[in-house]
């Protein structure tokens, strides 16, 4: 792994202890201020952190020759000489954060003040279980960060998003690549030459939202992320809850249905088996079979290669059929969502994943089914919102989570 630079090892605590250690540990203390605040004065750090106003000026002056943070100059006081105000600098350090996706992968990169400066989006990739596909997603992160060569000294953590069972705490992954004693992250890590981190795609996607896209003041918040399976985050008070394994929100493998269906997982009857993307796309290619009517079959297909995104283009075509299924697929959700929101009583539903992309189609069968199966005054709490961002959630929260990892030097 590529050493740190002298300015990066405020975000390590290796090596370290008595004085050095809690200078490094107030640096970090001034930067997560500075993330809330975004500016502030050497007099709001010495308030904030308790500490003396020259010290929070020596820490500040550390700060500012290591390019961390920037004087942006002096601004009005409300009495006596005006003030300098800092901030955080911009390209001062950089994450990255990976979506792995069933069949490509999102990846994309975020400055030191949250702005995602390049997303490459749908890059061809093949998600299995074993060591060609990993060799596969290790090539894609490579080639990405060799077209930001100038700055790969920069590049401070690297955030991985997968689904099914992960260990964010360890790097283990439980579901995709398990086939060394070693964890998954140190194993990328080792690779790419830079800080990994593991987390759930469902929570990571959550967590962008949450930080950056159509979630305002709301602190309690479910995300039902519906693409190929069903997955769900859960923000309780504005932080991420993992339970006490880290595995939650595993929503598509509750018992829900009396079907014969085998689930990937390898019991019968999960929720996923009939409300997930897969779920969608093979009931509308067996009604097609069965002889009902679709733009998707009147394109002379071979209905066995009919995609994910070709149903999803049919909705936004208003196909009779796709819209059918859609509002059946729904109506299950919903009454899914429902317990949740009875046992949660959530401020607000966000509704994610490639399915959502069908946008009020799914919606609002789902919105339908709420109001049917929830208790009234909890309902009324509740709103249901479509993702604003999309496929980037993942992106977004990959390498927001990477950022606060190093930030918080907690690994």
């Amino acid at each position: 792994m590529t050493a740190l630079q002298p300015n990066y090892l405020i975000f390590s605590n290796e090596g370290v202890s008595g004085v050095a250690w809690k200078n490094r540990a107030l640096k970090r203390s001034v930067i997560a201020y500075l993330d809330v605040s975004d500016s502030c004065t050497v007099m709001d750090i010495s308030r904030e952190l308790n500490i003396s106003v020259p010290k929070a000026a020596s820490l500040v002056s550390e700060l500012v020759q290591d390019n961390l943070i920037r004087d942006y100059g002096k601004i009005d006081s409300t009495g006596g000489r005006k003030a300098n105000v800092y901030g955080l600098v911009n390209d001062a350090c950089f994450f990255i954060g990976v979506d792995v996706k069933k069949y490509y992968v999102n990846i994309g990169l975020l400055d030191f003040k949250k702005h995602l400066l390049s997303i490459r989006e749908n890059v061809p990739f093949q998600l299995e279980n074993t060591p060609g596909s990993l060799r596969a997603l290790t090539d894609i992160i490579r080639r990405f960060i060799s077209d930001f060569s100038e700055l790969e000294s920069r590049i401070l953590g690297v955030g991985i998003n997968l689904s099914g069972r992960v260990n964010h705490v360890t790097g283990y992954s439980y579901s995709f690549f398990h086939f060394q004693e070693e964890p998954l992250s140190r194993i990328i890590q080792q690779e790419i030459g830079i800080p990994t981190f593991l987390e759930n795609d469902s929570r990571s996607m959550a967590y962008g939202e949450f930080m950056n896209g159509v979630v305002k003041n709301e602190r309690n918040v479910l995300f039902i992320n519906i693409d190929f399976g069903l997955g769900m985050g859960i923000l309780i008070d504005g932080n991420l809850y993992y339970g006490k394994s880290g595995f939650s929100g595993e929503l598509g493998h509750i018992p829900f249905f009396q079907n014969e269906k085998i689930c990937h997982c390898g019991k019968r009857g999960c929720l996923e088996t009939e409300t997930s993307g897969i779920a969608l796309l093979e009931e509308i290619k067996e009604r097609i079979r069965g002889g009902s009517s679709s733009i998707l079959s009147q394109k002379n297909r071979d209905v066995d290669r009919i995609r994910l995104e070709d149903v999803i283009e049919a909705a936004r075509k208003q196909d009779t059929l796709v819209i059918e299924v859609l509002a059946e697929l729904g109506d299950k959700l919903g009454k899914a969502i429902a317990i949740l929101i009875n046992i949660f009583n959530p401020e607000l539903v966000v509704l994610g994943g490639k399915v959502s992309e069908t946008g009020e189609h799914i919606r609002l069968p789902i919105r339908s089914a709420l109001n049917k199966y929830t208790l009234g005054l909890v309902n009324n709490d509740t709103q249901l919102k479509l993702s604003r961002l999309g496929e980037r959630a993942g992106v977004m929260g990959a390498c927001l989570i990477a950022r606060g990892k190093v930030l918080s030097a907690a690994h």
